[in-house]
């Protein structure tokens, strides 16, 4: 494959921001070796964190799925930072860690990660398919309702 990932966005009408700056004292991604390790993404339009709030409480399922979709969006910003833009460097997406934030009772965290996954897939073919954690947790930074992170493995060029 040839292709960008940006172009590879764009065919499914989706636009790829500039990647978003660490917040505190921390790198957005690290490389060693072949993998690249993508730290935690969330769901944000225009600046403003998207889908505030918590699962089963302030937000839908439906909400959520769509912020993980905005947060694995972001995750793609910066591998295409690391890969300029070049979707034949990745190997696989191996891993996406997704946090769900959720209000007590709700359980189909695994459900609005599919929002995250269905997304790497999309982009990757079968070399997005991934391994994956979908987490409940009380609250998230900037009140945002989900967060993904991911590790991914690059080719040798």
């Amino acid at each position: 494959m040839s292709q960008t990932i940006s172009a590879r966005a764009a065919e499914l009408g989706l636009t790829l921001a500039a990647p978003a700056s660490p917040a505190a004292n921390y790198v957005s991604s690290v490389r060693v070796g072949n993998l690249v390790h993508i730290s935690g993404q969330i769901a944000r339009q225009g600046g403003n964190v998207a889908y505030p709030g918590r699962l089963g409480a302030e937000v839908t399922e439906e909400d959520g799925v769509q912020a993980a979709r905005l947060c694995a969006l972001s995750v793609l910003a910066h591998i295409a930072a690391v890969t300029d833009d070049r979707i034949d460097r990745v190997a696989r997406v191996v891993k996406l860690g997704v946090f769900v934030a959720s209000a007590p009772g709700f359980s189909r965290q695994s459900l609005v990660a599919n929002g995250a996954s269905d997304l790497m897939v999309q982009i990757f073919g079968e070399a997005g398919r991934h391994a994956r954690s979908a987490v409940g947790v009380a609250m998230l930074p900037s009140n945002s309702a989900v967060e993904v992170e991911a590790i991914v493995a690059l080719h040798d060029f």
